[in-house]
C-alpha cells in the first residue's frame, strides 16, 4: 500500500501539534500490510510507540466478547431469543423508569424478560453512568464501581445491575450500555471460568493473539502505552486513572471483575488477527472461529428504522448511515457513513474505543484498517473541544488507507 509515507507524516504532525501522545496504524489487504507508528508510549521515559506497543482498547473489546458469545451460540448453549434469567435469575423482576431523568422509584414492570439478543444489540434498557446525570448516574457508579477496574465481584456486579431500573423497555430502543459487560459475565457463568480464560481458549489462543487480555504480564509491561489526557488548557498530560474512575492506577492482582465491554489490552497485530474474521467468512488462515452464516448474522443490521433514528450517543445521532448487528456497527449507506465509526462498502463493520482506538473491516475490498492511540478526555473537556484531535487523525488515516486500498484493487484488475 503506497500511502505509508503520508500516514507517517500525518501522525508525526499530529504528535508535534500535541493532538495525540502517540499512535500506531495498520492497513491490511490480502496479506499486504502497511504499519506506521509515531509519538510516545511513555513521554517521561522517552519510550516511543512501536508496532508491538500494547494499548488499552476500551470498547474495541465489545466485538471480541460478542464473537466469543456467538461461538457458544453455535454450540447451542443459548439462543438469541432466550431470556438471560436462565443464567442470571437476578434479572427476573426488572423495572423500567417512566423518565430516565426522574425518580429512581417512579417505575413500571418490564413488559418482557431481557434476552441475549437484547444484550448483543444494546436493546436491554441498560445505560452507562457517564451517559446519565443525577440520581441514576450516582446509582450506577455506586452499584457497579469502575467501568474497567471494579472492586465489585462478578456475582455482586450482576446483582447490582439487576437492582437498577432500566431506562427503556427491553427490545425497544438502542441504548449503549453495560450490556456487553453483563454478556461477558454470563459467558463466564456458562463456562464456570473467568471471562479472560473463556476468551483465551475460544478466541485468543486459536488466532495467536498472545498480547491480548484483561491484564498485561510482567514481561510485557514495558511495551504498554501509558494513557494521556489533557489539562484544562488542552495540553497533553499523563493520566494514572481512567476518566470517570474507569480504571485504577494499578489493577489489584486479586480483582475478579473483567470487563467484556471495555477491559482488554491488545496490539495492532493481535487485533488484525481478530478483524480478519470479518473478511474471511469467520476464519483466518484456516482457523475457523465462526460459521459463515453466524458471521453473516452478526454483520447484518438488527435495528428497526425507528431504533436507528432514535439512537444517540453524547446527544448525536449514531446510526444515520449505519446499522448495528450483534456487537458491531454495519455500513448501510457508503456515501454518508462517517469514517470515525466505520466507512467502506455496504457491510463494512467496526466499533471504536473511547481511548482513541478505531478499526474497520471491509468484506468487499477485503481490507482491514486499525488505529490504536492512548487518548482520553472527560466529557466536560470534549464539550470545549479539548481532546478531539484524535478523530481528525482517524479521518485522515481512513482516507489515506482507503485510497491505498482502492489503488490496490485497481492494480489487481
Amino acid at each position: 500500500m503506497r500511502e505509508i509515507g503520508a500516514v507517517q507524516t500525518m501522525l508525526n504532525r499530529s504528535v508535534d501539534a500535541g493532538e495525540i501522545a502517540g499512535a500506531v496504524t495498520m492497513a491490511w489487504r490480502a496479506g499486504d500490510v502497511a504499519v506506521s507508528a509515531a509519538g510516545w508510549r511513555d513521554i517521561a521515559a522517552g519510550l516511543p510507540v512501536e508496532r508491538d506497543t500494547i494499548f488499552r482498547i476500551a470498547s474495541m473489546t465489545k466485538p471480541l466478547t460478542s464473537v466469543v458469545a456467538l461461538t457458544l451460540l453455535e454450540e447451542g448453549r443459548f439462543s438469541l431469543d432466550e431470556p438471560v434469567i436462565r443464567w442470571a435469575p437476578e434479572l427476573a423482576q426488572m423495572r423500567v423508569m417512566r423518565d430516565p431523568k426522574g425518580s429512581l422509584d417512579d417505575t413500571i414492570p418490564a413488559e418482557r424478560a431481557i434476552t441475549f439478543d437484547d444484550l448483543l444489540t444494546h436493546r436491554a434498557g441498560f445505560t452507562y453512568a457517564d451517559f446519565q446525570s443525577g440520581a441514576l448516574a450516582r446509582a450506577y457508579a455506586e452499584a457497579l464501581g469502575g467501568a474497567i477496574d471494579s472492586d465489585v465481584r462478578p456475582d455482586g456486579w450482576i446483582a447490582g445491575l439487576a437492582a437498577l431500573p432500566l431506562i427503556a423497555q427491553p427490545g425497544t430502543a438502542f441504548h449503549y450500555s453495560h450490556a456487553t459487560d453483563l454478556l461477558g459475565l454470563l459467558l463466564a457463568r456458562m463456562e464456570d471460568a473467568p471471562l479472560g480464560e473463556v476468551m483465551r481458549r475460544r478466541l485468543f489462543a486459536p488466532l495467536g493473539m498472545t498480547d491480548t487480555g484483561f491484564t498485561v504480564p510482567a514481561d510485557g509491561r514495558r511495551r504498554c502505552a501509558k494513557l494521556y489526557g489533557f489539562d484544562d488548557a488542552g495540553r497533553l498530560a499523563h493520566r494514572s486513572t481512567g476518566p470517570g474512575g474507569a480504571f485504577m492506577a494499578e489493577r489489584p492482582a486479586a480483582m475478579e471483575f473483567e470487563s467484556g465491554g471495555q477491559g482488554l489490552w491488545s496490539t495492532v497485530d493481535d487485533y488484525l488477527a481478530f478483524a480478519r474474521l470479518f473478511v474471511g467468512g469467520g476464519a483466518v488462515d484456516g482457523v475457523r472461529i465462526l460459521k459463515p452464516e453466524t458471521l453473516a448474522l452478526m454483520t447484518t443490521n438488527q435495528l428497526s428504522e425507528a431504533q436507528r433514528a432514535s439512537a444517540r450517543m453524547f446527544g448525536m445521532p449514531t446510526f444515520a448511515a449505519h446499522g448495528f448487528g450483534l456487537g458491531v456497527a454495519v455500513v448501510l449507506d457508503p456515501q454518508e457513513a462517517p469514517s470515525t465509526l466505520c466507512r467502506g462498502a455496504a457491510g463494512t463493520v467496526g466499533w471504536p474505543g473511547a481511548f482513541g482506538g478505531w478499526w474497520q473491516a471491509d468484506p468487499v475490498e477485503r481490507s482491514v484498517m486499525i488505529l490504536l492511540a492512548q487518548n482520553a478526555f472527560e466529557p466536560a473537556q470534549a464539550a470545549k473541544g479539548i481532546g478531539l484531535g484524535v478523530y481528525g487523525v482517524i479521518e485522515q488515516f481512513h482516507e489515506m488507507g482507503s485510497r491505498s486500498s482502492r489503488q490496490a484493487v485497481a492494480r489487481a484488475r
